[in-house]
């Protein structure tokens, strides 16, 4: 057995039935306990979003949800709904949507409790689950092993899986070398990353809503184009999602797998990544930014990654193939064997709606998407160094040799082949959602808990309510006891 069929046999272990339960059953479970937040605050989700101001030690909500945005949204959201379709058939579609929808209030619950255990580290908000595994749980070696996971996940793993993409779509719309887009994606992630985390959510507050919206609205340009076909593609959507499908009925299973698994790397709900981005940031209350959190899933999954998948579907532009890689369905897609898991499959459905333009405009698209991604990640691997290592001095020299890792592997990463990487990835993501999820459960009432007293205080009244959390009962919600100057 080989390197690859190793990393591959390990993936399927990782992502077999029992994460899968394990995610739809945490989605749930936060869903009916806060009697679904995610439609009751819908409103109130987007007035959060624009309301405080970033301070000296933390950004503000905007730029929080931005730069979780920026993590979301990426590689999963053009090529891993591509790699859905063709691997999991239309249905996949459905059950991304599904695992979004109750997975917002599992993103509510990781981003709170990130807010609660937040510290403050060289004057700037720092947390995550490791974090609230420390103060929460009481576990040390829990919280050190979700750390060095998401080191290895976020700073050698899924870096590559955004750095392939990017230049599989240049090399196939502008013949340009791999190498030379990898060495472009470097020099600016370099002038990013040495400079702080100011400046990382300084570039995703521009760059994220900017990228997100001009995908979406040629999107709807498409769908426009092509009206008549609409009734019949959400129809097919849903009879594929429960094997109704003639051709490719016998792959119900794969779509459920391939729909959950590319819906996660795609939201990151329950992986555990958002709520470093939420911990950094200056809110009053934890709910606020836990909410704030729960839209983000919207966004990703609900708005940018159906945009692929409709622009795909509607045009035809897609083949389906069992576990074996015999075809069920042809479409207009490319064979299997010359898309691998790129893009390609969304840039020729571009171009067949408008002839000339999809491939380029995919390219740059997925360029921004991609880029903003291995932002995030190494903003969340740098907040696990911190986290390990609290000596001023060290954390310096650890925080630099990191910067220098991330570097290298986007470069060396990205002319490789992108089976391997995606496979890669899908181990780091899957560990850290086992672990993260895990430490979920036994925090869920803590989480709750938030909840209740927020929604308490807004019921009576209080447009912004504060957080008092030794009224509530929590411990070791320091950096809340130490200051009472939030926004």
């Amino acid at each position: 057995m080989n390197f690859s069929e190793i990393v591959l046999t390990v993936s399927s272990w990782v992502w077999g039935i029992p994460m899968i339960v394990f995610l739809m059953a945490t989605g749930f479970y936060f869903s009916f306990r806060t009697r679904f937040l995610q439609v009751r605050y819908f409103r109130e989700m987007i007035r959060m979003l624009f309301h405080g101001k970033s301070s000296a030690s933390g950004i503000s909500s905007f730029q929080s949800f931005a730069l979780a945005l920026s993590g979301r949204v990426g590689t999963g959201n053009i090529a891993g709904v591509a790699t859905a379709i063709a691997l999991g058939g239309p249905g996949a579609i459905f059950w991304m949507w599904f695992i979004a929808f109750f997975g917002a209030a599992t993103a509510y619950a990781e981003a709170s409790l990130g807010q609660i255990y937040k510290e403050k580290i060289n004057g700037h908000y720092r947390g995550g689950p490791a974090f609230y595994i420390l103060k929460g749980l009481k576990n040390k070696y829990f919280a050190l092993a979700f750390a060095l996971t998401t080191i290895v996940s976020l700073g050698l793993l899924l870096p590559g899986v955004q750095s392939n993409a990017i230049c599989d779509a240049f090399q196939n719309s502008f013949g340009m070398a791999k190498w030379i887009t990898a060495g472009i994606i470097v020099f600016l992630l370099a002038l990013v990353i040495f400079g702080g985390v100011k400046r990382l959510a300084k570039v995703a507050g521009y760059v994220t809503p900017f990228m997100a919206i001009g995908y979406t609205l040629i999107a709807l340009m498409i769908l426009a184009l092509n009206y008549e076909q609409i009734p019949s593609m959400f129809l097919l959507i849903l009879k594929s999602a429960f094997g109704m499908e003639p051709a490719i009925g016998g792959i119900v299973g794969s779509a459920i797998s391939m729909g959950v698994k590319r819906g996660v790397f795609s939201n990151e709900a329950g992986q555990g990544t958002a709520p470093h981005a939420a911990a950094a940031c200056e809110v009053p209350h934890p709910a606020k930014q836990g909410l704030v959190q729960a839209f983000s899933v919207y966004v990703d999954t609900l708005l940018v990654c159906s945009a692929t998948a409709l622009i795909i579907l509607i045009t035809g532009m897609y083949n389906v193939y069992d576990a074996a890689g015999n075809v069920l369905f042809r479409g207009g897609g490319l064979p299997l064997s010359e898309t691998g898991y790129g893009p390609i499959f969304t840039q020729k459905a571009v171009d067949a709606a408008i002839p000339g333009f999809g491939s380029a405009f995919v390219a740059i698209a997925l360029f921004f998407f991609a880029f903003t991604t291995i932002m995030s990640y190494y903003f969340q691997a740098e907040t696990n160094v911190y986290f390990i290592f609290r000596k001023k001095r060290t954390a310096f020299y650890m925080i630099n040799l990191l910067r220098v890792a991330v570097l290298a592997v986007t470069f060396f990463t990205a002319i490789n082949a992108m089976t391997l990487a995606w496979n890669m990835a899908d181990i780091g993501v899957g560990i850290m959602a086992w672990l993260n999820l895990i430490a979920l459960v036994f925090l869920q009432k803590t989480a709750l808990k938030t909840f209740s007293d927020f929604e308490r205080q807004y019921r009576s009244g209080i447009e912004n309510p504060v957080f008092h959390p030794e009224k509530l009962g929590i411990d070791h919600a320091d950096e809340w006891n130490k200051s009472r100057e939030h926004v």
